[in-house]
């Protein structure tokens, strides 16, 4: 009886590539149901923010005067031409949520990148100038973490005075010393290993230390920081849009269109509960997301 050859031929033979980090990092986040689930809820969000203009069935500005607070349309009293009802003042509320959308993840954004980048250098430079530069940046923001956020927030936004662009400010500048104390704490724990020794006595810069060697080594924090700063921002904006601060009516935001809706909360109670329902559903589906990033990107942290 003929013996069957079972050595393996060429094609068989292939190379396993491995997995490089960023999917092994998928991998684990994938496990992760209720992070699976935020994600696709903030990616839906996203979207319907960017498409607001083509989503929108209304202008969010018109006002249409005969139908005043009318309810939605599974309500008694709702009509198809308006989804979910309209506020005070007869603007279509789907269509005010849709370009609020727009605004406020938008000052969320912005706000968590002025404050990620400069935080991100003035911790890596408190970090290799640890004699004289460290104690200045870090006092300094010692000083900044005495105010709360939000109080921080509402003394710049009176210096500066309320508006889009100075909400920004104002929120990136409270958030400024969460990421400079990370991205410190996180380079000084890079700065001693062997493979920054080596580059050092390579012959490489400070600089390229700093932005080349040691902060790739520390975006995972980072990455996670500014996920959770993100949802913060959304929150301080609105916080900061319902006490009139923030950004300014006619301009739909979910803060602003709480503030409007204070007086009608006993006969309309949708104007006042959608906006806040967007906001719930927003920070929650972040949060949610952050917290799948802290334990993909860094598996000693995660939960038993």
């Amino acid at each position: 009886m003929p013996t069957q050859d079972l050595t393996p031929s060429p094609a068989d033979a292939r190379p396993v590539r491995s997995r490089g980090p960023l999917r092994l990092a998928w991998d684990r986040f994938a496990t992760q149901r209720g992070a699976l689930a935020a994600l696709l809820v903030f990616v839906l969000m996203a979207l319907a923010a960017l498409l607001a203009p083509w989503l929108a069935p209304h202008d969010p500005l018109q006002q249409y005067r005969d139908h005043l607070l009318q309810p939605p349309v599974w309500m008694d009293g709702g009509s198809a031409r308006f989804l979910l009802g309209t506020d005070e003042l007869g603007r279509d509320l789907l269509s005010r949520l849709l370009h609020g959308a727009r605004v406020s993840l938008g000052l969320g954004l912005a706000s968590v990148v002025l404050a990620l980048v400069p935080g991100i250098a003035l911790g890596l430079l408190a970090a290799f100038h640890e004699r004289w530069l460290s104690p200045l940046v870090m006092r300094s923001m010692d000083v900044l973490l005495a105010l709360p956020g939000l109080l921080l927030a509402i003394c710049v936004i009176t210096i500066l005075g309320p508006g889009l662009t100075n909400t920004v400010i104002a929120i990136a500048i409270g958030a400024l010393p969460g990421s400079t104390r990370l991205a410190r704490a996180a380079a000084l724990a890079e700065k001693s290993r062997d493979y920054v020794q080596a580059a050092r006595a390579a012959g490489a810069s400070t600089a390229h230390l700093m932005f080349r060697t040691v902060l790739p080594n520390c975006a995972a924090p980072l990455i996670v920081q500014a996920t959770l700063a993100f949802s913060s921002a959304i929150l301080e904006a609105a916080g900061l849009g319902f006490l009139g601060l923030g950004v300014q009516a006619p301009t739909p935001e979910w803060g602003s269109m709480l503030a409007s809706a204070r007086d009608a909360l006993q006969r309309a109670p949708w104007v006042l509960s959608l906006p806040g329902l967007a906001i719930l559903v927003t920070v929650l589906s972040v949060n949610l997301v952050g917290d799948g990033l802290r334990d993909a990107l860094d598996p000693k942290l995660r939960r038993a």
